[in-house]
């Protein structure tokens, strides 16, 4: 068992650290790691450098802004980490806006602890990437078999979706959500959930960064589905704009709208935090798309329909 003590810069990798036993040897965590709610008590080594309370089109905006002046988009508390002392660092080098970025932690902690500490850096851009970062992270922690069986859960279940969609011939599109101010459809690890949980992503690939659309682009694919799940937000804070995209020219003439197919989803707690819990992400799809064949329990929670 790992005596490593961990300070863990990502939500996704918090998760992982706790699925794998060790929740135990976190010392502190980013301002973003909520889950488990036990892992709040810990100290916050980071922050935001804007307030929470923007919309989705001032988020944007403040995010380029920042960028643009080559700041950061988040603060590393450094006294914070130098009083933990930690053994292993884990932050993420995918992007930018989503967490703190290996480029921050390392400047701000390089020469600067008292002791050398590992830093893990993750770059997940699809679901076999986020497995294999739980395979390294446990490596590096070592608990290899701890990992190996965390890995073969996970895998499992997939598989069980996997194999009840075999012989399906209906693959429905679907089209995820990711900003809507500007808009930005769900890149790197979602299409690959989407074809899983059998749909047809739009306008997206597997494993490829999430591209800004124009509302034409989304209008002319016309889907069967629209999965709603902004980057960081929960289902109540993106009813919150949901006008935003009631409101743009045509929507209430989308077949997807028509049909009572439009779909909120956390996308702070599943879609966009690559970790264990991606493959509810997975489930979630598969009852939203196939809900003939699968019923998780996740609606409410972790998804709602929402009728015009």
């Amino acid at each position: 068992m790992s005596t490593d003590k961990i300070v863990s810069l990502l939500p996704s990798a918090t998760e992982i650290v706790c699925a794998l036993g060790l929740e135990a040897n976190l010392v502190g965590r980013s301002h973003g790691c909520d889950y488990p709610e036990s892992v709040k008590q810990l100290p916050v080594c980071t922050a935001a450098n804007f307030p929470d309370n923007l919309s989705s089109a001032e988020i944007d905006g403040k995010v380029k802004e920042i960028l643009a002046d080559a700041l950061s988009v988040y603060t590393v508390k450094r006294e914070q980490i130098k009083e933990l002392a930690p053994d292993v660092v884990i932050t993420q080098d995918q992007c930018e806006v989503c967490a703190v970025s290996l480029a921050d932690v390392e400047l701000a902690l390089d020469d600067y602890l008292d002791k050398k500490a590992r830093i893990i850096s993750l770059k997940p851009n699809s679901l076999d990437d986020i497995f294999a970062d739980i395979t390294t992270i446990a490596r590096i922690l070592n608990v290899p078999e701890t990992g190996a069986d965390l890995l073969e859960r996970l895998i499992e279940r997939v598989d069980i979706v996997k194999h009840k969609l075999k012989f399906s011939e209906s693959r429905p599109t679907v089209a995820c959500i990711e900003w809507l101010d500007p808009m930005m459809v769900s890149g790197n690890w979602v299409p690959g959930l989407v074809s899983i949980a059998g749909g047809t992503p739009v306008l997206a690939q597997d494993g490829k960064h999430s591209p800004y659309v124009q509302w034409g682009d989304i209008r002319a694919q016309n889907p069967e589905f629209i999965m709603v799940m902004p980057c960081g937000f929960s289902i109540e804070r993106t009813l919150k704009e949901i006008d935003t995209l009631m409101q743009l020219p045509g929507f209430a003439d989308m077949q997807a709208v028509k049909n009572n197919q439009l779909f909120i989803a956390d996308g702070n707690q599943y879609f966009n935090r690559p970790g264990p819990r991606i493959v509810d992400s997975i489930e979630i799809l598969a009852e939203i798309i196939r809900p003939k064949q699968f019923a998780f329990g996740y609606e409410g929670e972790g998804w709602i329909r929402f009728g015009m």
